[in-house]
C-alpha cells in the first residue's frame, strides 16, 4: 500500500502496544499534493484501495502456492464493500495476505527508503518521477481527499503475527494499536467520510463506481452482500479458454446492446510491450446514420482495473469503429494512476494493435470474402481515412481497398491485387475514373481508349476517393492513374482498329482555329484516339488539380487556380468532321457548334464551372438551326 515518513528511531526492534507518531514536514507537503492537486475525480479513491485489495490478494495466492503456511487457509478469496450513509462510512475489506505491526509502519508509515524529500524534489523536477513509481504508492493515501479519518484493522498471513489497528486523519500523524484478536485474515480500510463528500456512502453511487472501474477484477467483489463483478475479463484468458457465447456476451455487456459483431480479434502480445486486447467489429455504423462522428469505444485497463474508458492516442482516429477492451501490464503509470507517464508507451500500444487489426482484416478478406465484403460496405471509409491520414499504414490498408471495375459485376467489387493479376502484358499502370456513380461512369467517354485497348478500369464513386489514390499513388509497384489525364501512357492501337477521319493537316487546322475561338482556355487543342463516342473530351493536364480537389477547395473557402485543360477531338467523330468545313463555309453556326462541343467535354470533365453557359449556348445552337 501507500506511504509516509515517520519520526521512529532507527534502531527500534519492537513496538510497543500502542503508539502515536507524528508527521514530518515532508509527509504534510506530500499529503497535500495527494489530496489537493494529485487526482481531478475524487471518486478514483475507491478504485485505488480495490487495487489494492486485489494486489493483496493476488499475494496470498501466490504465498498459498508455494506451500506456505498461511493463516486461516480456508477463507475465500475475496474483496467486500459496505456503505452506509447515514453514518457516512465506507468499508474496503479483503481476505489477502494482511500486515504485521512492523510492514505496517514500513508500508504505510514510511515513503520507500529514500525518503520523502527525493520523492518530492523529483516531482517538482518534473523528472524521475517514472523511475520512483515502483517504490513510491500514493493510492491509500488518495482515502484522505474525501475522508476525515482512515481505519486499518489487518491481520497477517502469517500464523503468528497479531493483528493492528492504524488509524490517522491525515493531519496530525498516525497511531498503531493492537485490533481485537478475533480480526479475520486480510485488510479491512474503514473511511469516515468528510460532510460534503457523504455520496460517496451511497450504495448506488458506491456500485457505479466499482462497476466502472473495478468491474473486472479477479477476485470477487461484493457490495454490502451482493456480488458485484459477474462478467469475467475474458481478454485475459487463452483464446482457447473462451467460447463464442461468451465472446457474444462480453460484446452486448460493453456495448449495452442486444447486437452481434461482425468479427473480433483476441490476442496478447511480449514485445516489444506486453498486453492483452479483445476489439470487435459492430455489424452497423453509426455515422452512416447521419448521427456525428464515432466516440471512441477502447477502454485502456491495467492488470483488469479500468485506466481510462476513452484514452486519447491508444488507437488511431481512423479505428474509432472498434469497441473492446486493451490491458497492459506495463504501463508506467503516473503517481495518480490518471494518465500516462510515458507516451511513447501508448504509441507502442496503438502500433501494435493497429498493426495486428490490419492482419486480422487481411486474414477475412483471403479466408471470407462474404464476410469482409459486408465489413467493407459499412467501414470502407474509416479505410480509406486511414490511407489519407497513415502513411505507415499505407501498404496494408490499399490491400484491403475494393472497388467495382469495368470487369465487375454491378455491386462486386475487386482488390487491386486482383486488378494487378489480371493485367496486360503491355500494361503499365493500374487505371481509375472518378465519378458519382457506376451507372455514370459506365458511360464516360474516358472509357473508350482504355476498352479499345482490353484494359481494365476501377470506379471510385465515394467522395474523398481521389484524396485516397493521391495517397496511395501506388500498389506492387504499378502508379494509379486516373484516366481523365493528358499525360496517360496508353500503347498505340494496332493500324487496322483505324478508320478514316480527318487528315493530318484538317486536325491541325481545326485545332488551332479552336484555340482561337477559346483563347486561354486550353493549354492545348489537339486530335487524338483518347475519344471515341463523343465528339471532344477534355484532359487534366499535369499540373491541374483534380476536380474534388477543386470542390473542396470551394467548399473550405479557399482560392482556386485556374484549371487550364487540353481539348482531344476525335477526327473520327462525324459532327467534328462537319465542324471543319463549318468554320470557313458557315463560321458562325461553327462557332455555336464547337461552343457546344466544349462545354459538353467540360461538363462531363466536372470542370465546367457555369452550367448557364452550355444552357445558353443550346439555345443560341438551337434558334439558329430552326432559322
Amino acid at each position: 500500500m501507500d506511504a509516509f515518513s515517520i519520526m521512529v528511531p532507527d534502531n527500534q526492534k519492537k513496538y510497543m502496544a500502542n503508539e502515536t507518531h507524528s508527521f514530518q514536514t515532508e509527509v504534510h507537503q506530500l499529503l497535500d499534493i495527494v489530496i489537493h492537486a494529485l487526482y481531478s475525480d475524487r471518486e478514483i479513491f475507491i478504485r485505488e484501495l480495490v487495487s489494492n485489495a486485489s494486489d493483496a490478494l493476488e499475494k496470498l495466492r501466490l504465498k498459498q502456492l508455494t506451500g506456505a503456511s498461511v493463516c486461516e487457509p480456508e477463507r475465500e478469496l475475496r474483496i467486500s464493500v459496505k456503505a452506509d450513509e447515514e453514518s457516512r462510512r465506507v468499508e474496503i475489506s479483503d481476505s489477502g495476505i494482511g500486515m504485521t505491526r512492523e510492514e505496517a509502519v514500513e508500508n504505510l508509515g514510511t515513503i520507500a527508503h529514500s525518503g520523502t524529500k527525493k520523492f518530492l524534489e523529483a516531482l517538482q523536477e518534473g523528472s524521475g518521477a517514472k523511475d520512483l513509481i515502483g517504490q513510491f504508492g500514493v493510492g491509500f493515501y488518495s482515502s484522505f481527499m474525501v475522508a476525515e479519518k482512515v481505519e486499518v484493522f489487518s491481520r497477517s498471513w502469517e500464523p503468528e503475527a497479531a493483528p493492528i489497528h492504524w488509524t490517522s486523519d491525515g493531519r496530525d500523524g498516525y497511531s498503531i494499536d493492537d485490533a481485537p484478536a478475533d480480526t479475520p485474515r486480510g485488510t479491512r480500510v474503514v473511511l469516515h467520510l468528510q460532510e460534503p463528500y457523504k455520496e460517496f456512502a451511497e450504495k448506488n453511487r458506491v456500485r457505479l463506481i466499482l462497476e466502472r472501474y473495478s468491474n473486472f477484477v479477479a477476485f470477487p467483489i461484493d457490495v454490502d452482500g451482493e456480488h458485484l463483478n459477474t462478467v469475467q475479463a475474458i481478454w485475459m484468458k487463452s483464446k482457447k479458454e473462451v467460447t463464442p457465447e461468451e465472446y457474444e456476451q462480453f460484446y452486448q455487456f460493453i456495448t449495452h446492446t442486444e447486437g452481434k459483431a461482425l468479427t473480433h480479434m483476441h490476442f496478447s502480445a511480449d514485445a516489444p510491450i506486453a498486453l492483452n486486447a479483445l476489439l470487435y467489429v459492430p455489424s452497423e455504423n453509426p455515422e452512416m446514420w447521419g448521427l456525428g462522428r464515432t466516440e471512441p469505444d477502447v477502454a485502456l485497463y491495467c492488470h483488469r482495473v479500468l485506466i481510462d474508458a476513452k484514452p486519447e492516442g491508444l488507437l488511431p482516429e481512423w479505428l474509432r469503429f472498434l469497441h473492446g477492451v486493451v490491458d497492459s501490464e506495463d504501463l508506467p503509470l503516473n503517481i495518480s494512476r490518471e494518465m500516462l507517464q510515458d507516451s511513447s508507451i501508448i504509441r507502442k500500444i496503438n502500433e501494435v494493435v493497429t498493426n495486428r487489426f490490419l492482419k486480422h482484416l487481411d486474414k477475412i478478406a483471403a479466408d471470407d470474402a462474404e464476410l469482409y465484403d459486408k465489413i467493407y460496405a459499412q467501414f470502407s471509409r474509416y479505410i480509406k481515412e486511414g490511407l489519407i491520414t497513415s502513411w505507415q499504414h499505407k501498404e496494408p490498408l490499399g490491400k484491403l481497398l475494393r472497388m467495382e471495375s469495368t470487369f465487375t459485376e454491378a455491386g462486386k467489387r475487386t482488390s487491386l491485387a486482383d486488378y494487378v493479376s489480371r493485367m496486360k502484358e503491355n500494361q503499365k499502370d493500374i487505371y481509375v475514373l472518378f465519378g458519382s456513380s457506376r451507372a455514370q461512369l459506365e458511360h464516360s467517354p474516358y472509357l473508350d481508349a482504355l476498352k479499345s485497348r482490353g484494359f481494365e478500369v476501377l470506379f471510385l464513386t465515394d467522395s474523398g476517393d481521389q484524396f485516397v489514390v493521391d495517397s496511395l499513388s501506388s500498389f506492387d509497384g504499378k502508379s494509379l492513374k486516373s484516366i481523365d489525364r493528358a499525360d496517360l501512357d496508353l500503347p498505340d492501337l494496332p493500324e487496322d482498329a483505324s478508320s478514316p477521319g480527318l487528315s493530318a493537316e484538317e486536325g491541325s487546322a481545326l485545332s488551332s482555329w479552336l484555340e482561337t475561338l477559346f483563347p486561354g482556355r486550353f493549354s492545348k487543342v489537339a486530335v487524338g484516339d483518347r475519344a471515341d463516342s463523343t465528339p471532344a473530351i477534355a484532359l487534366q493536364g499535369e499540373n491541374d488539380l483534380a476536380p474534388e480537389v477543386r470542390s473542396y477547395m470551394q467548399a473550405m473557402g479557399q482560392t482556386v487556380p485556374e484549371s487550364h485543360p487540353q481539348l482531344m477531338l476525335n477526327p473520327k467523330n462525324d459532327l467534328v468532321q462537319k465542324l471543319s468545313t463549318l468554320r470557313t463555309s458557315e463560321p458562325e453556326l461553327a462557332g455555336l457548334v464547337a461552343g457546344q462541343i466544349v462545354n459538353t467535354a467540360l461538363l462531363r470533365a466536372g470542370l465546367l464551372e457555369d452550367p448557364a453557359q452550355l444552357a445558353e449556348n443550346s439555345q443560341t445552337l438551337l434558334e439558329k438551326l430552326l432559322k
